[in-house]
């Protein structure tokens, strides 16, 4: 193995690490002490691969961000790809919230990242307009007059409800099997268009190329925002 090879293997184990030790800690931080002790590395070769543990913490979330994106490219039938948008988020609630909470807190507190902040949002725009022309196709099999728009914010308000939830340990106390509870989710988001037929004749999803647009300008903002 090449040194390139094995220095970008060693980056993958001590992503892989610090996630795991991330979502152990229960209060969403770690120490590069206890990160290197557990790869057993010298701490300093950690720095040779993030300048910082907010760096570190970044890159996790990039990490993440791409694992989801490679799941949404799978191409079978739209209501699979819906079914996957909202499971992706219960299937792991602990890890959704966690790192969200993590990114909003580096948004708010934490400079010199742009670059990686536009690394995140490029691979996040990619994926959500492949969302858009999932949530589109399904729309339009179903024949509904569901916008685009309106149709991913409820798939993200019940995936996000949901691994609130799950993520609970006052709640999941009484919900019982946390598997049929998904399973329930998933069908009353596959369900939802059909409570918004379409009428004969009706232009639908005429929102989804102002959607793109939107997420195209707010992609460049991003871009020239300092973090």
């Amino acid at each position: 193995m090449s040194r390139q090879h094995q220095f970008k293997a060693r980056e993958e184990n001590i992503l892989a690490m610090a996630e795991q030790l991330l979502l152990e800690s229960g209060d969403g931080d770690i120490t590069l002490d206890s990160l290197a002790d557990q790869l057993d590395l010298a701490k300093g070769t950690l720095y040779k691969h993030f300048s910082s543990k907010d760096e570190l913490y970044l890159r996790i979330i990039i990490r993440y961000e791409e694992q989801l994106f490679e799941i949404n490219r799978i191409d079978d039938c739209p209501s699979a790809g819906v079914a996957r948008m909202i499971f992706q988020q219960l299937f792991n609630p602990q890890k959704a919230m966690l790192l969200n909470q993590i990114e909003e807190r580096l948004a708010a507190s934490v400079t010199g990242l742009n670059r990686l902040f536009g690394e995140l949002y490029d691979i996040r725009r990619q994926r959500l307009k492949r969302l858009i022309d999932i949530i589109s196709s399904y729309l339009q099999e179903q024949h509904s007059s569901l916008s685009t728009r309106d149709y991913l914010s409820s798939i993200w308000a019940m995936g996000q409800g949901g691994a609130g939830l799950l993520n609970s340990s006052f709640y999941q106390r009484y919900l019982g099997r946390r598997d049929t509870l998904r399973y329930a989710f998933v069908q009353q988001i596959l369900e939802l268009p059909s409570h918004y037929p379409a009428a004969e004749h009706e232009v639908m999803d005429e929102d989804m190329q102002e959607l793109v647009e939107q997420i195209e300008t707010e992609s460049e903002e991003h871009r020239n925002t300092n973090y």
